[in-house]
């Protein structure tokens, strides 16, 4: 889903909560499942996505401070992040299964929204209205591909001709968008339900109206960010943190770590990795590459911090859109509800992922091409 940018966020963690429903697990275990490896791994993948073209940038930037002519490559920490994919995957899966579901299943909450998919039979209508849906969305990917992949394709980028910064990827999430749309209408229209065209704009007012809680909280969300935006409290919390590190004379491991958790801790602040990267990357690659500690390892410990902590702050964008989903399942969930169920997850990613770290530094193994 790194390769989408955030639309991971909006289609793949409701997916993940209908699956788990259809499996006759708990819904919310789902959720935070996909979550904690959408945000929680959020610098893991097996493909060079943004992420790393937007982070390598900065930290190429930085580096030259230091070092005039030095460069970050986007492929910088492919080989450790190819290997965190199936660490995090793992990890995720084993906490969802020994601690996520069994406390759901010892927690469940008086009130619960009557969904359930395990007693739904499927007609020969709705199969054969599947396979419709399945044949206009074929069709459609099959249309993207086509104004995407050829040389000078109208979805790349005319000047350069890249796919990483280009209209395909900055449009991801209306084609994502309009994939969904085409097939949910051609479902709907062989399986009757929008048999007129009204229907269709009822259906919708009808899904929008569930978003009035995430509104309302993504309001005062705002509002907090902007004045924390405003107050310069991030930038405060950021700086004085740099010098304090600096100040302490430590193994590179243990400078790492304690980089580690400082940037976990201002992640709690500030949201955006590449906000967050180009207010630390001028202050902390210069200053560690002074202690013999590359651009790269840098990089590479602040991705860690950076994703850790994103699954439980509710200074995190898509946070609320979270609770606003599992208010779907459970009304009666809020920010606490997440809260306690992302916490065994962010504990476990920040200290296994920590480990992995060392591990590859004990071996002197190379981060990346």
């Amino acid at each position: 889903s790194r390769l989408a940018a955030d639309a991971g966020n909006v289609v793949y963690i409701p997916m993940a909560a209908a699956l788990f429903l259809a499996a006759d697990k708990p819904p919310l275990a789902g959720m935070a499942a996909a979550f904690m490896g959408v945000s929680g791994g959020y610098s893991a993948n097996l493909l060079v996505g943004p992420v790393d073209v937007i982070l390598s940038g900065l930290s190429t930037e930085a580096a030259q401070i230091y070092q005039p002519g030095y460069t970050v490559t986007v492929t910088a920490n492919y080989y450790f992040m190819v290997v965190s994919t199936l660490f995090i995957a793992l990890l995720g899966a084993w906490i969802t299964e020994k601690v996520t579901i069994p406390f759901l299943c010892r927690n469940k909450p008086e009130k619960e929204a009557n969904v359930s998919m395990t007693q739904m039979s499927i007609s020969k209508d709705e199969k054969r209205a599947l396979n419709k849906a399945l044949f206009s969305l074929a069709l459609f990917v099959a249309l993207v591909l086509m104004i995407t992949l050829p040389e000078g394709a109208a979805l790349r980028d005319q000047e350069t001709g890249s796919l990483l910064r280009s209209p395909f990827v900055s449009s991801i999430v209306v084609i994502i968008a309009l994939a969904f749309a085409i097939a949910g209408y051609v479902y709907g229209r062989a399986v009757g339900s929008f048999r007129r065209a009204s229907s269709l704009i009822e259906a919708m007012e009808e899904t929008m109206s569930t978003l009035g809680g995430y509104i309302v909280l993504m309001f005062f969300a705002a509002q907090l960010v902007a004045l924390f935006n405003y107050s310069q409290m991030g930038l405060v919390f950021a700086i004085n943190g740099a010098e304090w590190l600096s100040a302490l004379a430590l193994p590179k491991a243990m400078l790492l770590i304690l980089f580690l958790l400082l940037v976990s801790t201002i992640n709690l602040f500030i949201g955006s990795a590449s906000a967050k990267w180009a207010l630390l990357a001028p202050v902390f690659v210069p200053m560690l590459m002074i202690l013999d500690i590359s651009p790269e390892w840098t990089q590479l410990t602040y991705r860690i911090g950076d994703s850790a902590t994103n699954i439980i702050t509710p200074l995190m964008p898509y946070f609320a859109l979270v609770v606003a989903y599992m208010q779907r399942y459970q009304p009666d969930s809020g920010i606490g509800t997440l809260l306690a169920i992302m916490l065994p997850y962010s504990v476990s990613v920040l200290c296994g992922w920590s480990l992995l770290l060392l591990f590859w530094r004990l071996l002197a193994l190379p981060l990346g091409p």
